[in-house]
């Protein structure tokens, strides 16, 4: 759960808002979610003819950040973007465990705390060059480069011997990582302090997936990358397509990688154009686009189109209500103990006066659900199936407050020192219901006497909501964001004391505790690493600085004419070399 992304007000967070709308009527069915039992991970195979132009849809309110660099983005919708031709170094199996199948080979010796990777020969950037051991390293480099600014700098990675010493500027080579075989050579052997359970599988957080051009970047200064031509215009890659054109934060025209590891890509292009939420149903009617995904709330209105294969899974990803209770200072998360947002009870209340599962019900039919804890049921045993989460109880919320010494002065609540109680939400723009439903919310929080006002006085561009949240604002004390997750359970890099994306700043000994042992050596046995997952999903719910509020199905809408789109975890870094139009 480590190489994470910010999602923004489509897909989940939208889903998610959904379900926070107040419900006036009586609730459906759950027929959506009955329907959605029927989905398949992938279109039906077929004989795949060559060439073709697919069209992509990225739903999004807000224009894409355009930069494809993966250690200098922390978009999810850069990521959907740039899918195209950021293939990672490793292929993995259906449970998300690396095999030797993708672009480079991976080796882990625990009694000599390594782990070996080569670049396979003839894996190419798409400027004809091959992808060294100094393309792999040089990630590394820009990653922990404290001029770069990337917010992938965590305690994780601090594993890695001399990564600490190149980051606080004391080295000028990262010492752990060696290339025996020279720069141009094709192999990177990486030594770490200790090992740890989740290295075997993908999206680990100890070492990185990908690799730079170092070649195109070396003569960029870490401070200028972000802005540079090179990330931002021609960026280059070593998937199966290329970019040949930008229209900046609207449209990225795909062409296939001549120098592709695999072969050459069924297709000859692919567009991929931003449109709006609210068209988004539209366009899907009417063909716009050969993928488009579905927003739930719209599924009503698209499920009987003709021509389309409905592409379903649940991903790694929540929705969630996090509480600010600090800041970040000098590389680590402080917290206040006298910040608003620090009263238990306070957090408890406002969970347990979201009503969600009435809402999906009756806005997305089961088609977005609820979430108890912050560790999805997609994985498996380390889910704790006994944490309830915050059912919907506004005679609970009103006892809680009443307790923590919140005394009703009129409409509102006042502190328990007796002063005013504002509370400053900040939430991201979204779908045309995303405004009424946020409000609708605040309305929620009222009938416990909350008084709740939205940051700014209204709902939050995606990129000025995350900049706002990242930066610590002091016009936020409560924010509503979403994480879309990697593929290793562990919740580390997303909460601990360094950790750059612990928005809500909270740091406990015993949330530190949790966290180190469950990544440590002695969670090399999973009987011990499951308890401690469980251990950590009960005290984050007794906390509450971080409330996860919902999961959806996500639903593509794919042309009936294309094969070889899969949702499949083993098929995630060769899809779009297999996708095409069916003979």
């Amino acid at each position: 759960m480590k190489l994470t992304k910010v999602f923004g007000s489509v897909g989940v967070v939208s889903a998610a808002a959904l379900a926070l709308v107040a419900c006036g009527q009586k609730t459906s069915n759950n027929a959506g979610s009955q329907e959605a039992k029927k989905f398949k991970e992938e279109t039906p195979v077929k004989p795949v003819k060559k060439g073709g132009t697919l069209s992509y849809a990225i739903e999004t309110d807000t224009p894409f950040t355009g930069l494809f660099n993966n250690e200098l983005s922390t978009s999810q919708t850069d990521s959907d973007v740039s899918q195209f031709g950021n293939e990672a170094l490793f292929d993995t199996d259906d449970s998300y465990k690396i095999n030797n199948k993708g672009p480079a080979t991976f080796k882990l010796d625990r009694k000599a705390k390594t782990i070996t990777i080569e670049v396979k020969k003839g894996v190419k950037w798409s400027d004809g060059k091959q992808v060294t051991a100094k393309d792999v390293e040089y990630e590394y480099e820009i990653m922990a480069n404290k001029a770069s600014k990337s917010q992938r700098y965590t305690a994780s990675l601090q594993n890695i011997v001399g990564m600490t010493e190149y980051h606080d500027g004391k080295a000028k080579t990262i010492s752990g990582i060696q290339m025996p075989d020279g720069e141009n050579g094709r192999k990177v052997v990486l030594h770490f302090k200790e090992m740890k359970p989740g290295m075997l599988q993908s999206g680990n957080g100890y070492f990185l997936e990908t690799a730079s051009p170092y070649h195109q970047l070396k003569n960029i200064p870490f401070s200028k990358l972000e802005s540079s031509d090179a990330v931002r215009k021609n960026p280059l890659f070593f998937g199966p397509f290329q970019i040949s054109k930008i229209v900046r934060g609207q449209s990225v025209t795909w062409v296939p990688n001549k120098y592709y590891w695999r072969g050459t890509p069924k297709l000859n292009k692919i567009t991929v154009s931003v449109v709006s939420p609210n068209s988004a149903s539209q366009a899907i009617k009417s063909h716009k686009f050969d993928i488009a995904g579905v927003i739930n709330s719209q599924w009503q209105q698209v499920k009987d189109t003709k021509g389309v294969n409905f592409v379903a899974k649940i991903p790694l990803q929540y929705s969630y209500m996090g509480f600010k209770v600090g800041k970040w200072e000098d590389g680590k998360n402080v917290m206040d103990p006298k910040a608003k947002m620090n009263n238990k009870s306070l957090r408890q209340a406002m969970a347990y006066a979201m009503n969600i599962d009435a809402v999906e019900k009756r806005y997305t039919q089961g088609l977005t659900f609820r979430i108890p804890t912050l560790i999805p049921a997609q994985f498996g045993q380390y889910f704790d199936k006994n944490v309830k989460g915050y059912n919907y109880n506004l005679k609970k919320a009103n006892q809680l407050l009443d307790k923590a010494g919140y005394k009703k002065k009129g409409t509102y609540r006042v502190q328990p020192n007796g002063k005013p109680l504002t509370i400053h939400l900040a939430a991201m723009t979204g779908s045309s219901t995303q405004e009424p439903i946020i409000r609708n919310y605040i309305q929620q929080w009222k009938k416990i006497g909350l008084n709740v006002k939205l940051t700014g006085g209204r709902l939050i561009e995606f990129n000025s909501f995350y900049d706002k949240v990242q930066h610590d604002s002091k016009d936020i004390d409560v924010f509503m964001a979403g994480w879309s997750l990697s593929s290793e359970p562990s919740p580390n890099d997303l909460y601990n004391e360094k950790a750059p994306f612990n928005y809500s700043r909270f740091v406990t000994k015993k949330n530190s505790q949790l966290l180190q042992e469950m990544d440590s050596e002695k969670a090399f046995n999973t009987k011990y690493r499951v308890q401690k997952f469980h251990e950590w999903q009960k005290y984050m719910f007794d906390q509450a600085y971080v409330v996860p509020t919902t999961n959806a199905y996500s639903i593509n809408a794919v042309n009936s004419k294309l094969t070889g789109y899969s949702l499949k975890p083993s098929d995630a870094n060769s899809v779009w070399y297999k996708v095409g139009y069916a003979k």
